[in-house]
């Protein structure tokens, strides 16, 4: 059996030039390297940093003082991490994600908005696959995987409501995707088990659970993904915003162990 991956998040504390920046760039720096040492000796198999506290977000757009922080961070993080590690720009600046990761030698980005048009918080979100896919090959960053969303959380698919989960799958699978991710609807909400199901069925690609991981329901979402990517759960009190707590992530990799071991 394909060995399972559990990867961490690393919510970046807010950027320089977002509403809730406080002028601490040093401690944004430093935080970010804590979190990630502290999710690579305590047993993930890789982390994913992101900027969850620049709301509000922009729809596909960040601005060069976004870029390079994260340019920053990711190569510190490089050269002192030894567990691979992605990167997802928040909201779907899936171009801008490449470029750091290029430039930072990073692993793979989480792209939304990958196939099929929504109509998340931030607006309305089209398709980029086909554009991000071309810049990829333009800046030679072959290498960097892309994981990406189907049926993203926070957001209405009314207007994609006649195409099945499945079917959007086999769409990103046919727009070259190299891997799945499913969620909840919401940060911290589980992802559904039958879609989940349905989703293992239709494709051969890495199916990731992005969403509501937890150690109580692990063994129940195990048999229907590859890899869990965890956030929420593993912060003070299950509450993305908090600081992480040692306790959780302890609970989370030893069941994680146990289940790797038992399967």
């Amino acid at each position: 059996m394909k060995k399972k991956l559990l990867i961490g998040m690393v919510h970046l504390k807010p950027l320089p030039g977002t509403p809730l920046y406080d002028n601490n760039w040093q401690e944004v720096i430093k935080i970010a390297i804590d979190e990630a040492n502290i999710l690579q000796n305590e047993g993930f198999n890789a982390i994913i940093i992101e900027n969850m506290h620049d709301v509000p977000y922009l729809n596909r757009n960040v601005g060069p003082e976004i870029i390079s922080a994260f340019a920053t961070i990711g190569t510190i993080l490089k050269n002192q991490i030894k567990i691979p590690i992605g990167i997802q720009i928040l909201a779907g600046a899936n171009k801008e994600a490449l470029a750091v990761a290029k430039t930072a030698n990073l692993d793979f980005i989480r792209a939304e908005g990958f196939v099929f048009s929504h109509v998340a918080d931030e607006g309305i979100m089209n398709s980029d696959a086909g554009e991000l896919l071309r810049y990829r090959k333009m800046i030679d960053a072959d290498n960097v995987k892309i994981y990406t969303d189907i049926k993203k959380k926070h957001s209405s698919h009314s207007i994609t409501k006649d195409v099945s989960i499945s079917e959007m799958v086999k769409a990103a699978e046919f727009f070259l995707s190299d891997g799945i991710i499913i969620t909840g609807k919401s940060t911290g909400e589980p992802a559904d088990v039958k879609e989940l199901k349905q989703v293992k069925k239709t494709t051969d690609l890495p199916v990731f659970i992005g969403s509501g991981i937890t150690e109580e329901n692990l063994s129940e979402f195990w048999d229907y993904a590859d890899g869990f990517i965890v956030g929420s759960y593993i912060k003070e009190f299950g509450y993305w915003k908090n600081s992480l707590s040692l306790k959780r992530i302890k609970k989370l990799v030893s069941k994680f162990n146990i289940l790797s071991n038992k399967f």
